[in-house]
């Protein structure tokens, strides 16, 4: 079969004056013309055209392409295999880009001051903004929601390290404390759901007992918190849980 120039001109997305000056420059010559002059283009044709302009997309000059196309010792399948190779490498240079993007938004809209490297050395793997849908859907129209977000955009590198570690703490008093066999409507348990309250209205907050218990709650309904406390301890989530309602119960007495 053989094409009219504006047909393929269509099949390629491009217009017929490209095909025209890839002609002129030899990059693409039609195998046919028609007594009155008009290009026609073959299946062969068609295949070369693919080529050119999947090169083109990766950005290579029309006269390297003409001299990559040229060469007779590379058949289709070595330039597919190339392009394929090239593309690939852009796809995941383009993802990384796009997800250091999409974080900088996300701690932009949290109001988190850090640099990428502070934030990474601040939080590891962690990705605090993974929970911002849940808070927002929980607590948007609040006070404390409002809090948050200012306070958090006041902290600096050091108050995050800070905040980290007193939070670390707490879980390892947790761990140490559920491994002791002490109750979690005890005295110990109840004091550091205490503990974890205060440290919520220092930095977050101001944390009243019945959001607490809300906490509590979430922290045992929802998967991403579960793994994190179940990681240092198996039976701790629940076992923070009852504390924090525990301790609710105490002060509401």
């Amino acid at each position: 079969m053989n094409y009219a120039v504006g047909h393929v001109a269509r099949l390629g997305g491009v217009t017929v004056r490209t095909l025209h000056h890839y002609d002129e420059i030899g990059l693409l010559t039609p195998s046919e013309r028609t007594s009155g002059g008009y290009r026609r283009y073959s299946d062969p044709d068609l295949d070369r055209l693919q080529q050119v302009l999947f090169y083109r997309e990766l950005g290579f000059p029309l006269e390297e392409i003409a001299v990559i196309l040229d060469d007779p010792g590379a058949d289709p399948l070595t330039h597919l295999r190339r392009q394929h190779h090239l593309l690939t490498r852009r796809i995941d240079r383009l993802t990384a880009m796009t997800t250091t993007l999409e974080n900088e938004m996300e701690a932009r809209a949290m109001g988190i001051n850090l640099t990428p490297e502070e934030r990474f050395e601040v939080f590891g793997d962690f990705r605090q903004e993974d929970y911002e849908p849940e808070v927002r859907q929980r607590w948007g129209d609040t006070e404390a929601y409002r809090q948050s977000r200012q306070r958090m955009s006041r902290m600096t590198k050091a108050d995050w390290v800070r905040f980290k570690e007193e939070a670390a703490a707490t879980v390892a008093a947790f761990v140490e404390a559920h491994a002791s066999g002490a109750p979690a409507d005890g005295p110990r348990a109840m004091d550091l759901a205490e503990e974890h309250r205060q440290h919520l209205n220092r930095w977050c907050y101001d944390c009243s007992y019945e959001m607490h218990r809300g906490l509590g709650d979430m922290y045992v309904e929802d998967p991403r918190f579960t793994a994190n406390y179940e990681g240092a301890a198996s039976g701790l989530t629940l076992y923070i849980r009852d504390a924090i309602h525990a301790n609710a119960d105490r002060h509401s007495q």
